[in-house]
């Protein structure tokens, strides 16, 4: 299987993960697209009910697969958490993440691979809105969600520059997912947005790729109503973690300042301003000037303070790859 390594990547040993579950009608398809220049290929059945791990053993003839059997269904998450655990444990040096149910064309992978092999980035996903074309002709809704995902995901992970977080095609070198706290990571849709916030935890650095989506006849599991309420509380549980991670245990800086003062000034002025707007409509009186001024400056002066937070946290999104540096 070492020849199958790239001349042209010094020796370096590419793996792919590939999920499976209910995705038995493209998963051969799959194996079969994936190029030559690839090490080593695990499918990881996830307690799938169509046996698809066993499918992909008797039919796959494929020397590089290995499959792999979860004993419980732990989600996307779980299953590429034993496929990196595995390529890890082999020797892998990256590590490509790649559904199963043929929306993923596999002959990109040697393009989210090269940004790690050369040195100028740790994790590459995907990004399926770099070509304006395509872009146009999606749903307004589907791009409307899709924005607001990403900006909650920029303010829980701290990627200013990545777009497109529930992307699941990826790469990431073994010597930063060797870093993951796979225990912890979420395990089902809100995996890939986990990822980014982990992954920023050591300062990981994450390239987009850009590329597009090929949609075949499966059904997305995803129920919108379902996941938002569960999206925004792990949202807000990692943005505030990240926050405290990067501006109070490991370092402080003028922004770590500038925030609490700047969220304290900012409510206390709306709620001041509240108040007596209300005391004032119900007593049918005019609120005196005085009042609006003390209202209205730690309202500017929080909300300035807020922006310069802000851009003090774009201006600090990870720049240098760390998997130089790591055992």
């Amino acid at each position: 299987m070492d020849s199958m390594v790239s001349d042209k990547n010094n020796g370096e040993r590419v793996a792919v993960v590939i999920p499976s579950y209910r995705v038995t009608r493209h998963i051969l398809d799959v194996i079969e697209a994936i190029p030559p220049k690839v090490w080593r290929i695990y499918v990881v059945d996830d307690a799938c009910p169509e046996g698809s791990g066993e499918f992909v053993r008797e039919n796959a003839k494929d020397p590089r697969v290995h499959v792999l059997f979860n004993e419980e269904n732990m989600g996307v998450g779980g299953a590429v958490m034993a496929g990196y655990r595995a390529a890890i444990c082999d020797g892998a040096s990256v590590i490509v993440k790649v559904d199963g149910d043929g929306q993923m064309d596999p002959a990109l992978i040697p393009i989210f691979v090269a940004p790690i092999l050369e040195g100028v980035a740790d994790y590459t996903k995907g990004n399926r809105f770099f070509d304006l074309e395509a872009v146009r002709s999606m749903p307004k809704i589907r791009l409307f969600g899709n924005a607001v995902l990403s900006f909650m995901c920029k303010l829980s992970s701290g990627y200013w520059n990545n777009f497109d977080p529930t992307n699941g095609y990826t790469a990431i070198h073994a010597k930063v997912a060797k870093q993951l706290p796979f225990d912890k990571i979420s395990s089902r849709y809100f995996f890939e947005t986990d990822m980014l916030f982990r992954l920023n935890t050591f300062r990981a650095v994450v390239m987009d790729v850009p590329m597009a989506a090929r949609y075949a006849d499966e059904v997305s599991g995803l129920k919108i109503g379902k996941i938002v309420g569960e999206f925004m509380f792990k949202h807000c549980r990692n943005f505030f973690k990240r926050i405290f991670y990067n501006y109070y245990l490991r370092d402080l800086s003028v922004a770590s300042v500038e925030l609490p003062f700047g969220a304290s000034l900012f409510v206390f002025g709306v709620l001041f301003g509240a108040f007596h707007w209300y005391e004032s409509y119900v007593g049918g009186l005019q609120t005196p000037a005085g009042t609006v001024m003390v209202a209205a400056l730690p309202v500017l002066m929080g909300g300035q303070l807020l922006l310069s937070f802000l851009a003090y946290d774009i201006a600090s999104t990870p720049k240098q790859v760390c998997h130089k540096v790591l055992p």
